[in-house]
């Protein structure tokens, strides 16, 4: 039976890989697992007041469909904690989703036609390609420089009469970079000079070592920005998928936007009810979680870095999230990256990511290592690791 041409460009490899693990697996062989971004399958766990609020709200029986555009209370709570991040939001500019990923497919769903371009800065996170090519867009990357900064000339070269957005993720998913205000500012900028939207995912937003993080909101004005937030990573509520679309209250050009999308949104019916709840504890609750939470991924990552530039990889340090894209030197042992993933897996157990899952453009070459588990389990990794480099 035919399916549609449509799921052909759908890809994702940080899932992909799993399929490749299974086998490893069923040979009875144990696998360190550095390839998905869940930090409660290791020892970052749902904070109890957030658990708590969602037992009552089951056994409270708030077991009914929501509002289609979410929950009143938690859309106030989300409208108040992004305007502090200095977006200009009412409570109407806010819809409630099952996770970013949701908000993600709505808002590409209600911008991209045919033959379309979305621009993301390489390397990029993966779902952002494949809804682009679902909806029959094209997505094309643009060069992050070497300083983190936006690739400005390379991005103008890339803006076509059938540019429709820019699309990024900041903090970065799968570098852990993270833009400034001077970045976003001019990646705001050049939106607006070439009527683009700017759809910006900050789900890492509170997860940040080394800067101050600056919202997209800070840098707005009256620009088509379209921002996706949730609470998976910060609120460690991965598997409740819950999140959310904020759009710009300032801009007039989002106006047709603000009326159609919350269509779909009535479509698939509404957010789960229960976990929208307890989302309003996670938002004005104890925030005491983070801070700790921050100083495990602090240590992690510097010693997972660490690791790699001594065992010889090129790695730039993680500012935020919980990742790190080390490069890889290919030759006549590898001859890529998805060679070398699946051969550290087959010889050592070590899962991981090849970087072209991220862009073929700007991936290439690369690997990404997920930093959270404790560090017996990653001291185990990189020695696996180096002694698999070193043979």
């Amino acid at each position: 039976m035919k399916v549609s041409d449509r799921t052909r460009g759908v890809e994702y490899a940080i899932r992909d890989i799993t399929a490749h693990a299974q086998k490893y697996k069923a040979a009875g062989k144990e696998i360190i697992y550095l390839n998905i971004g869940d930090p409660v399958k290791f020892d970052f766990k749902t904070p109890a007041h957030i658990k708590q609020a969602l037992v009552d709200a089951v056994l409270n029986d708030e077991n009914y469909y929501a509002d289609s555009e979410g929950l009143p209370e938690l859309r106030q709570a989300i409208m108040e904690k992004e305007s502090e991040k200095g977006l200009e939001i009412s409570q109407d500019d806010v819809l409630v989703t099952n996770g970013v990923s949701e908000g993600l497919d709505m808002t590409l769903a209600s911008i991209v036609d045919p033959n379309s371009e979305v621009l993301m800065p390489g390397p990029y996170y993966p779902p952002y390609s494949s809804y682009v090519k679902f909806y029959g867009g094209k997505p094309v990357e643009f060069r992050i420089s070497e300083d983190g900064r936006p690739d400005l000339e390379d991005l103008r070269k890339k803006i076509t009469p059938r540019s429709r957005a820019i699309c990024i993720i900041n903090p970065n998913n799968p570098t852990g970079e993270v833009f400034d205000r001077k970045s976003l500012q001019q990646l705001v900028d050049s939106a607006t000079e070439h009527d683009l939207y700017i759809i910006c995912d900050e789900i890492y937003d509170k997860i940040v070592f080394d800067s101050q993080f600056t919202g997209i909101g800070k840098v707005a004005k009256d620009a088509p920005v379209v921002l996706l937030n949730g609470f998976s990573k910060s609120y460690l509520m991965t598997g409740w998928r819950c999140g959310y679309i904020c759009m710009n209250s300032n801009s007039k050009k989002l106006d047709e936007f603000r009326h159609d999308v919350p269509k779909l949104a009535r479509v698939r019916i509404a957010a789960n009810l229960p976990v929208q709840i307890a989302a309003v504890q996670a938002l004005k609750g104890p925030q005491d979680h983070i801070p700790i939470m921050i100083e495990k991924l602090r240590k992690r990552r510097d010693y997972v870095v660490k690791r790699l530039d001594a065992i010889g990889f090129h790695c730039k340090l993680p500012r935020g999230a919980f990742y790190v894209f080390p490069k890889i030197e290919l030759g006549t042992r590898w001859k890529d990256d998805q060679q070398f993933v699946l051969d550290l897996l087959d010889k050592t157990g070590v899962l991981t990511v090849h970087g072209s899952g991220f862009g073929a453009t700007f991936g290439s070459g690369s690997f990404r290592i997920v930093y959270l588990p404790p560090e017996d389990v990653l001291e185990k990794a990189m020695d696996k690791l180096e002694k698999f480099v070193k043979s």
